[in-house]
């Protein structure tokens, strides 16, 4: 069973222990034609939800992915439930879990998803609403083109944004998918605003550590550089896959420097746990280029847990779209504790601490289909155990696990999919 719920979400938990604040940011509809990416200069907030979207088009998806992709009638017929399920018809994705929230993770996965499924009027809806909604603000004018991480219902009973800083994972999710979209669907419009974001992205969401190289935080410098001495990081917002495709449409930063500082937290923090799993979260001292685990009074914790599965994820992309050798390496030297306890016990627990105690009973789909990703490229036969006895059982009639698990239904999805599905000219230099 996936415990989705027992996760604290990830930002919040840094919210919550320095006091971050929201700003307001409209609810908007828009229409049913593919919207224009601009975002207007004021929105008028209302509290009705809008109609999800109901049409069944799981034989046009169908149609999108090559006759020979593994699990295809699955990924057509589980990404028009999703569609028809989370998102609105005027592309807000929605967190059933949450108290009907949305996050910028959330429109971002739905936006990359819509581009590797050919699905340009999914695309377009979820990014005007995210381009309308989530904007970040300060006395009602623009702060930058990234967007606030958190929108839902207010206490007052309005809706908007709720917490006004950016999570990194989202927007370069969001990122990758204009540079992508523009390139499947030739809309230079979307290269533009992805080339205005990376821009921001830069400036507010990379800093200097260690020997003077640049890393990528997780969000705004003023809640994940706690003194001058150290960064917060977050092991699962290393997209090297991204950062690579950014450095083709985006010359003037040294987007190549990430990857590099990518695999050395990837490799390095890796040596905090005795069993070398990535963590959730891990510091860096600046001075001396060590990582440590976070204090025990955070509420941010250094162990293996929701938000690491993504490391397998977004590594395995760059070992299959790029080639990767040092992403194939670190797949198999990292995932050396899961594939012992797969062998020896046939399930994995979803929550394993540094000293590799199994910290909880129950299981999590998303981690099954992390690992999925890993393993069909580096130990097959463990993948398609994964696959047969873990993933496909929990899969119904479009659904992992149950209707209210949106953050199961993405990384089910996205770990299932076979990056080649992407047609290779899209992920060449401009």
């Amino acid at each position: 069973m996936n415990l989705r719920m027992q996760h604290l979400p990830k930002i919040a938990a840094i919210a919550i222990a320095i006091g971050l604040c929201a700003c307001f940011s409209g609810y908007s509809v828009v229409k049913k034609e593919a919207p224009d990416v601009k975002v207007p200069v004021n929105n008028l907030p209302t509290t009705e939800i809008t109609p999800l979207l109901g049409e069944d088009n799981t034989a046009t998806f169908l149609a999108a992915l090559p006759p020979a992709t593994p699990n295809r009638e699955l990924l057509a017929q589980s990404w028009d439930s999703y569609r028809r399920r989370f998102i609105q018809n005027d592309g807000r994705v929605i967190d059933y879990e949450a108290s009907d929230r949305s996050t910028s993770e959330g429109q971002a996965y739905a936006m990359l998803r819509a581009v590797l499924i050919d699905d340009a009027d999914t695309f377009a809806r979820t990014l005007d609403w995210s381009e309308k909604n989530l904007q970040r603000r300060e006395n009602g004018k623009p702060l930058d083109s990234l967007w606030a991480w958190k929108w839902g219902k207010r206490n007052d009973g309005t809706w908007g944004a709720i917490d006004n800083n950016f999570a990194s994972d989202g927007d370069i999710d969001a990122i990758t998918a204009l540079i992508l979209a523009s390139r499947r669907w030739q809309r230079p419009e979307y290269l533009d605003l992805a080339r205005t974001k990376l821009k921001d992205l830069w400036n507010h969401s990379t800093a200097i550590g260690f020997a003077g190289n640049r890393y990528l935080l997780p969000g705004p410098s003023h809640a994940f550089i706690p003194n001058s001495s150290t960064l917060y990081l977050n092991p699962s917002y290393l997209a090297t896959y991204a950062f690579r495709i950014f450095a083709t449409v985006d010359p003037d930063r040294d987007w190549l420097s990430l990857v590099d500082t990518s695999y050395q937290i990837l490799e390095k923090s890796a040596q905090l746990s005795n069993v070398g799993l990535p963590s959730d979260w891990v510091a860096l001292d600046i001075p001396t280029g060590k990582y440590q685990i976070l204090p025990r009074t955070s509420q941010i914790q250094s162990l293996y847990s929701f938000d690491a599965y993504r490391v397998w994820w977004r590594v395995a992309l760059d070992a299959a779209w790029f080639n990767s050798p040092q992403a194939k390496q670190y797949l198999q030297t990292a995932t050396k504790h899961l594939q012992q306890i797969w062998r020896e016990q046939k399930r994995l627990p979803a929550r394993i601490d540094l000293q590799g105690k199994q910290l909880v009973d129950y299981e999590a789909t998303s981690q099954y289909a992390m690992l999925y990703a890993a393993w069909n490229l580096i130990e097959p036969q463990l993948g398609k155990e994964i696959l047969e006895q873990k993933l496909l059982p929990q899969y119904k009639q479009g659904i992992w696990d149950d209707h209210s698990a949106y953050y199961t239904q993405n990384l089910a999805w996205l770990g299932l999919i076979e990056p080649s599905v992407l047609p290779r000219k899209l992920l060449q230099t401009d």
